[in-house]
């Protein structure tokens, strides 16, 4: 994975995030602080500002820095969650790893995220994209980028139904059902922004 990909995969990650942050916004404003899209926003920012000297860097260390700076700029429950999940690939990834390599490590990075926001899969969170996301990951095959985008997708689309268990949007009760999770969106959204890039390599 050469500097220009890695610049690459920055690009299309903020790109959908600052294009959908209103959408993250609205959606964080019906069951959560309203905040969403704009932290995440802010935070991709400023992976940005810096992509040159994240894309030279191993891939571990810039994952690491993502995740840095994402801790420090997008803030609420978000910027621990998103910063640990990438702090997490940084530690788990070798510098070049195979398809199988990378779908461990997400797991181990998950995992990281569960037991940081103390949650799991079916509470209405991002992991409700992200374990979906990494099993589908773990099966390999062909077509693998665009299953996971679609796995990404269907399963963001899955949590409207759901009754909000952890997060903020947990107060909300019964409230909570009938609105896509802002975490799992911006999560589906992430994922589909990764693999279009490499779907184009």
């Amino acid at each position: 994975m050469d500097d220009a990909f890695k610049r690459r995969l920055i690009l299309a990650m903020t790109g959908t995030i600052v294009s959908h942050a209103e959408e993250l916004t609205a959606l964080d404003q019906a069951i959560g602080d309203g905040d969403h899209g704009l932290n995440m926003k802010r935070g991709f920012e400023a992976v940005l500002a810096d992509a040159d000297n994240i894309a030279a860097k191993p891939l571990p260390d810039g994952l690491k820095a993502v995740g840095m700076a994402l801790v420090m700029k997008v803030g609420g429950a978000s910027g621990p969650l998103y910063g640990t999940l990438a702090m997490g690939l940084g530690k788990a990834l070798p510098p070049d790893p195979t398809a199988a390599e990378a779908a461990a490590a997400l797991g181990r990075a998950i995992d990281e995220v569960k037991a940081r926001g103390k949650s799991d899969a079916g509470q209405k969170t991002m992991l409700d994209v992200l374990v979906p996301v990494q099993a589908a990951f773990a099966t390999g095959g062909a077509d693998l980028a665009d299953r996971l985008a679609m796995v990404a997708r269907e399963a963001a689309d899955a949590t409207v139904p759901m009754k909000a268990i952890r997060g903020r949007a947990s107060f909300l009760g019964e409230r909570s059902i009938g609105h896509m999770d802002p975490g799992a969106r911006s999560a589906s959204l992430l994922v589909q922004a990764v693999c279009n890039v490499f779907n184009e390599a």
